[in-house]
Order: structure tokens, then C-alpha cells, then sequence
């Protein structure tokens, strides 16, 4: 008899032991495929601008120095600087990227005395390049930047005296004071940022043209332009670019998991309630039981670097505690705002968390018809950090007073 109960009680052990394998070996399985995503993913920013963005005028001024053939007696062959003035416009697809047309107005002069002379107008296109950005990160507060550039373009010149002219013809026996040349260039631009729409920058161009540049075929095949410019450039509307980081939403993933393994548990609380309910059966008499509050599942809503923005992702956080303020009439609901401490000063993370709260607070009134009343708003900056990740802190969590 006392055999047959040992045996009893170790099956009875044996399958109970089992059932909690079980249940853990499911918990576990979404913890190894997010470890997997985890590994699979390059945890790198990218960056993506509207083209009505980063929209930038330039203007300027500064000297230039043509390379040139000379006719001139030795004793007067001395380059001369000239002035030259710059305006431009242009526009950065990335912040590692820009485009850039651009003209620059002056006169050259090839001897002593300014009487070898001529007027010029060049108008560039050209292709910028960030590398600052591109070698030290993408920073909106940075500076100083360094950015060299290569273009194509196309040159007038006129009004060649007076001896300049007497060179080259137009091929009929008429003397041409008057030129259309192709040139290339090459340069570098050192840009220095005032404030959010204002840069002040130097730049030096060098200009390659063909030998025909200042009307006089002689020598090298190869002439050109040095200038060197400086100025201001004024962004319209600032520079801002979106950022997207594909490990920003891991811990949005996670709890999703852990909502799914919450999830889990009480399924199978509710399995074993069934099954003891199913073991009473026939079932008692009916009687009527007092309506249970609906408990809320709090959630968060998350927002991107230096954006108060609410993402389409994360609508849906906004519409579950819509849903449940709903189903619960007379709960009230706390919105907390925070910024990341690594961002902005804390002065501007006060701000942004405000406006992160507001723009929750405004969606569940105005889309869901949600009373304001029953919505407080509270905004910590970067005083406190919820999560130890940093970009986690770009985030608003509801909470009950």
C-alpha cells in the first residue's frame, strides 16, 4: 500500500515538474529570438532629410589670382589679386552630402600698372562633402566643419585691354575680346556655426581652364583662378535631419515580450481555472457577481532624437490608453515627459519634454474625445532617467495618481 502512494506521488511530481518545464521552455523562446535580432541588427543611426529641408544662401566675398600665359616683359610679369564677389544656393540631402550653385564675379590682372586687365563671371555647380560628419559622427551642435568640394561650371569673360586682344582672333580677322570657357574645380570650405541658421565660412577654389583663358595661346596648356572667399551662409529654417536607429525600438520589443510571456501566465491560470470549473460540473446555481474594474496595462510612448513628434508606431501605445480610459470612466491618468540627458542643455530638455507631454495630451483629446480633465501633465526633462539606455529617455510613460 505505502509503495503504491510513493509511486503515486512521484508521477504526480514527475508531471508537475514537466508542465513547468514546459511553460519556462515558451518564456524562453521570444527572450532567444529577440537575443538573435539583437546580433543580427547594426545598431547604426541613419539619417534622412525632406527636400524642403536644409536649405542654405550663401554670400560673400574675397580676392583671386589668375595662373596664366604672359606676353609681358619679364620685369612686369606679376600676378595680380583682385577682388571677387560670391552668392550662391544649395541644399544637404544628408548631413554627410550637399549640393551647391554658386557665382563669383571679379576682374583679373596681369600687370604693374592694372592696365592688362579683363572681366569675369563664373557660375558652379558643385558637390559637397561633410567629413567632419562622415569621420567624427553627425553632430547638430557641432562648430566647426570641414568640407571639400569639386564642381564643373562655365566662365564669361570680357572686356580684355588693352593689349590682351591682340592674341587671338574669332577666326575671320576680327579680334575676340570676348570668351566662353568650361572650367573644373576643387576646393575646401571651413564652415563655423553661429547659431541655428547662420554659419560663417572661408573657402579657397581653384579653377582649371584651358589655354585660351585669357586670350593669349602660349606655353602650358593648363591655366587657372585661385580666390579664396569668405562669409555667411543662412540655412532656411535650420538645419534638421531625421534620425532613425534600428536598436531604438529593442527595448520597445522587449516589452512587447514580456507583455507576451505576461500573457502566457494568465492564459494558463485561466486553463486551470476551466479545468476546475469543469471539474464541478453539473454547475451550481448562477448568481450574480459584482462587475470588476478593468486594470490598466500602462505604456509608453517613445520619440525619436530632438522631436516631440508622435511616429505612427507609436499611435498605438496612444490609442491602447484611450481605449482604457474609456472602459474606465473615472480614472485619471498621469503623462510624464522626459529627454535624454546626453542631448541638448537641460533648459532646452525641459522644454522638449513639455512638448512631448502636450503633444500625447493633445492627441487623446482631440482624436480620442478624451476630457482633459482627467489627463495631468508633468514634465521632468533630463533631471531624471528612467532607463539606463540612454535613447531610451526620448519617451513619455503613463502612471495613475
Amino acid at each position: 500500500m505505502k509503495t503504491n502512494i510513493i509511486l503515486t506521488a512521484v508521477a504526480c511530481g514527475s508531471m508537475l515538474l514537466s508542465t513547468q518545464l514546459s511553460n519556462a521552455q515558451e518564456t524562453v523562446v521570444v527572450e532567444e529570438e529577440t537575443v538573435a535580432l539583437v546580433n543580427e541588427v547594426e545598431c547604426k543611426t541613419h539619417y534622412s532629410s525632406s527636400w524642403r529641408d536644409n536649405w542654405f544662401i550663401q554670400v560673400g566675398a574675397g580676392v583671386q589670382v589668375p595662373f596664366t600665359d604672359t606676353w609681358l616683359p619679364g620685369d612686369q610679369q606679376h600676378r595680380r589679386v583682385s577682388m571677387a564677389y560670391n552668392a550662391g544656393v544649395g541644399h544637404w540631402f544628408s548631413p554627410y552630402l550637399g549640393f551647391r550653385i554658386s557665382a563669383m564675379y571679379g576682374k583679373m590682372r596681369f600687370d604693374m600698372e592694372y592696365k592688362e586687365k579683363a572681366q569675369m563671371l563664373t557660375a558652379n555647380a558643385d558637390l559637397m562633402w561633410d567629413m567632419t560628419s562622415s569621420i567624427c559622427g553627425v553632430n547638430p551642435n557641432r562648430v566647426f566643419s570641414f568640407i571639400p568640394f569639386v564642381g564643373v561650371g562655365g566662365t564669361y569673360t570680357w572686356h580684355f585691354r588693352p593689349h590682351i586682344i591682340s592674341e587671338v582672333g574669332d577666326g575671320h580677322g576680327n579680334i575676340k575680346d570676348k570668351f566662353w570657357t568650361l572650367p573644373v574645380s576643387a576646393g575646401f570650405q571651413l564652415r563655423f556655426r553661429l547659431c541655428k541658421y547662420v554659419d560663417f565660412f572661408a573657402e579657397a577654389r581653384a579653377q582649371f581652364y584651358g589655354d585660351e583663358f585669357n586670350s593669349f595661346v602660349s606655353g602650358d596648356p593648363i591655366e587657372a583662378n585661385i580666390s579664396a572667399i569668405g562669409g555667411f551662409s543662412f540655412t532656411i529654417g535650420g538645419r534638421k535631419f531625421e534620425a532613425y536607429n534600428p536598436c531604438d525600438y529593442l527595448g520597445y520589443i522587449n516589452n512587447l515580450n514580456n507583455q507576451v510571456n505576461d500573457l502566457r501566465g494568465e492564459l494558463a491560470a485561466t486553463s486551470a481555472a476551466l479545468a476546475a470549473a469543469n471539474a464541478q460540473l453539473p454547475c451550481p446555481e448562477a448568481t450574480t457577481a459584482a462587475p470588476v474594474e478593468q486594470t490598466p496595462m500602462l505604456t509608453t510612448v517613445r520619440f525619436k532624437i530632438n522631436s516631440a513628434n508622435i511616429s505612427d508606431e507609436e499611435m498605438v501605445n496612444v490609442y491602447n490608453i484611450a481605449q482604457w480610459m474609456k472602459a474606465n470612466p473615472d480614472a485619471k491618468v498621469v503623462v510624464d515627459g522626459y529627454a535624454d540627458r546626453d542631448t541638448g542643455t537641460s533648459e532646452y530638455n525641459q522644454e522638449l519634454s513639455e512638448r512631448r507631454s502636450q503633444a500625447v495630451i493633445d492627441t487623446l483629446v482631440k482624436e480620442y474625445g478624451i476630457d482633459g480633465a482627467r489627463l495631468t501633465k508633468r514634465a521632468y526633462g533630463s533631471s531624471e532617467q528612467p532607463y539606463g539606455e540612454n535613447d531610451w529617455n526620448r519617451i513619455v510613460i503613463f502612471t495613475q495618481p
